[in-house]
């Protein structure tokens, strides 16, 4: 086989077709998000991609309540890949509704986990600790970071973060009749302790004083509810978490584009009918 050929041939042989996801480009990198559960196929050869896996992030609680945790973030590199994944994205958990009942709260959910193939999985966030009579419900949630704990009972704890996905979360605070929720914990800080009248900030946001709790994005959990002002009704609810996400990243050089596979084929057409 003359060098030339044997350059085509092999340009042809280990091309790598990847499927999955939805597909973005840089000048140096292909990425395939997924904000939702599906597969990745990569077929006729292999790659090597590192791989970011974000879990759900956890529900705030409500009423003098702790804000969800941040969903566990994973970044996985230099992953040789061939064949089939299964890619599951975490959803965010729901933020608890208003209780209706003085000095009582609910309970946010926490987020789900993300994972890609076998590869270690992405744990969810934990939820906010919340007012229900019950010590261990005051007390935030572990997860892939902690829930904030509630700002009542006292001696409410903040909930642990998991090693290498997140922190841990904040505790709550008060002053007078005025309570502050417990910060969530966030990939790089603790969550804030609350303070009189307000939850302290953090990766899942916290409660404020007659203000509902805010939405988290990716990354992130939902904010806590509201601190209470015996001037007025305070019992708000919590945010909701935001959901993961699973992104997968491979130089643009490892598959071929329907475009430089064209020009491939051409390629080796036209050198074959020269060589005839």
């Amino acid at each position: 086989m003359s060098p030339i050929l044997g350059i085509i041939s092999s340009a042809r042989k280990s091309a790598a077709t990847v499927t999955g996801g939805t597909l973005t480009t840089d000048s140096t990198y292909n990425y395939r998000t997924f904000t939702s559960s599906g597969s990745l196929v990569v077929s006729g050869g292999s790659i090597t991609a590192d791989i970011l896996v974000i879990a759900g992030g956890a529900g705030g609680s409500s009423y003098r309540a702790g804000g969800g945790g941040a969903g566990g973030l994973l970044y996985h590199t230099s992953q040789s890949l061939s064949g089939t994944y299964t890619v599951t994205v975490g959803g965010g958990g729901t933020g608890a509704a208003e209780s209706g009942t003085t000095a009582l709260g609910n309970a946010g959910t926490n987020g789900s986990n993300s994972q890609f193939g076998s590869l270690t999985a992405s744990v969810g966030g934990g939820r906010g600790g919340f007012p229900s009579g019950t010590q261990s419900d005051s007390n935030g949630a572990t997860g892939g970071s902690g829930g904030g704990a509630s700002a009542h009972p006292s001696g409410s704890t903040a909930g642990s973060g998991t090693s290498g996905q997140g922190s841990n979360g904040g505790t709550g605070g008060w002053g007078g009749s005025y309570y502050g929720a417990g910060a969530a914990g966030g990939q790089s800080a603790v969550g804030s302790n609350g303070t009189a009248g307000s939850g302290g900030p953090g990766g899942g946001g916290a409660g404020q004083q007659a203000a509902t709790g805010t939405d988290g994005t990716y990354s992130t959990g939902g904010g806590g509810g509201a601190g209470h002002n015996p001037g007025g009704d305070a019992r708000r609810h919590g945010g909701h978490g935001g959901s993961g996400i699973v992104i997968v990243r491979y130089e643009r050089s490892e598959e071929h584009t329907s475009e430089l596979q064209s020009r491939v084929d051409i390629s080796y057409a036209v050198f074959c009918l020269k060589k005839k």
